[in-house]
């Protein structure tokens, strides 16, 4: 008999929705909104968190990356007046980190990645890119990176020591000048900034969900001192926000732990630094986990902002709800009143307009979820974004709706129930 009750007064509530067309779809409207806000960026923001996460795993579980400052340490709470005054990291501490860390296999340092990095385009007769990272590195950088060389090779040690004018680019530069034409590019010379080079291999595609770029695959790399020699070293800046500063990638061996690693990396980097024992770090430390502890954080914090602006627009919504089911309740009331003479109880008419509610906003709920869910496939048929619908952001979207039937509809719903019967048959 619930059942039934159920059932009937739903479909009552649908027939109310159809008899008021206008008025109903600009009472869910606010609802309407907030449910495709809260789909759509759910998709938006969830699809870029696994993009960047696949990004981030592509590094290799033990890789550390010695830098400057970065992401770790504004999340840790450092101020700003203190990590521009950090001194900046030289190819000498790289250096000195393969000679005197024994538990290290391969140590890269590059040029250009830091601070600022450096960005040019790259020119092809009458072709050119968008401006790409130009970063200086040594001959270890694909393996260090652990790319695919798709065409060509890596830089060599001889290239690298003769300051030689060669590049290895990544898939989006070899995408725009040579791919398009079905050219060959190893061999071909191309103008980076003032300067030609003659291109010797070609990166792969770096994992990306969704198959949307962001940006891993726009760079070249040329020898650490051919970098030097055409854009300067990293000694030039050492203080200020945008100071030059190189970055260092190192990769432990196969039979040493990551946190070995990082305590040998930590101690050579502290003696070059001249740190006492009551001096904290003046470089950053960073890893997988730790780049995807302090994503996480940001996601977290953006996922909370969305939210809650969303719940801006449901409470807005949920007012015109309360405020037209008030109107419904007056325009019924001698439907009441003959409803409760033929029996009804006061706990079956609350039972009534609630259930209408309810309906009223779950309509506005299940069209935010087709809206939210259309907007995140229309942007990545588009742009190729990465989009990730989950089935809880659809029961998300539905339940908020629902609740916001629920919270206030309630009040006209027991306005309706504490109407007087014999007072209901005398209105007008």
């Amino acid at each position: 008999m619930r059942l039934a009750l159920l059932l009937e007064t739903a479909v009552m509530a649908l027939d109310t929705l159809r008899a008021n067309k206008m008025r109903s779809a600009l009472t869910v409207l606010g609802v309407v909104i907030g449910i495709t806000s809260i789909v759509g960026m759910t998709a938006l923001i969830r699809g870029f968190d696994e993009s960047l996460r696949d990004s981030i795993r592509s590094l290799g579980p033990k890789t550390i990356f010695v830098q400057r400052f970065g992401a770790l340490s504004f999340s840790s709470g450092a101020s700003f007046l203190e990590l521009i005054r950090r001194p900046g990291l030289t190819v000498d501490d790289g250096e000195a980190i393969k000679r005197l860390a024994p538990s290290v296999a391969l140590v890269d340092t590059w040029l250009g990645a830091g601070g600022q990095p450096t960005q040019q385009r790259i020119f092809y007769k009458g072709e050119r890119t968008q401006p790409i990272v130009i970063m200086g590195a040594s001959e270890v950088f694909v393996d260090v990176n652990f790319a695919k060389v798709i065409a060509g090779r890596s830089l060599t040690e001889q290239e690298v020591q003769r300051r030689r004018a060669v590049a290895v680019i990544g898939y989006g530069p070899y995408e725009a000048l040579f791919e398009k034409q079905g050219l060959d590019p190893v061999g071909k010379r191309v103008r980076i900034g003032a300067v030609e080079y003659s291109i010797v291999g070609v990166v792969g595609k770096r994992p990306a969900a969704g198959g949307f770029s962001l940006g891993q695959d726009d760079f070249a790399i040329i020898p650490y001192t051919t970098y030097r020699k055409q854009f300067g070293s990293e000694r030039g800046r050492q203080t200020g926000f945008a100071a030059r500063s190189a970055m260092i990638a190192v990769v432990p061996h196969e039979w040493a732990t990551r946190e070995q690693a990082m305590q040998e990396v930590e101690e050579i980097m502290r003696i070059r630094h001249g740190l006492t024992l009551d001096k904290p770090n003046d470089f950053d430390l960073v890893t997988q986990d730790a780049a995807l502890k302090v994503w996480e954080q940001v996601s977290q914090a953006v996922l909370l902002s969305l939210v809650v602006i969303s719940s801006i627009a449901l409470m807005v919504g949920g007012i015109g709800v309360m405020a037209i089911m008030t109107i419904s309740v007056t325009e019924r009331t001698r439907e009441i009143g003959v409803r409760m003479a033929i029996g009804a109880r006061r706990r079956e008419i609350l039972f009534q307009f609630l259930v209408e509610a309810v309906v009223l906003t779950s309509v506005g709920g299940v069209i935010g979820v087709l809206a939210g869910s259309s907007i995140g496939l229309l942007v990545n048929l588009i742009s190729g974004f990465p989009i990730s619908l989950p089935w809880w952001s659809f029961a998300l979207g539905l339940g908020f709706s629902a609740s916001v039937g629920i919270f206030f509809g309630m009040f006209p719903a027991w306005r309706a129930a504490r109407l007087d019967p014999i007072e209901a048959l005398r209105y007008e």
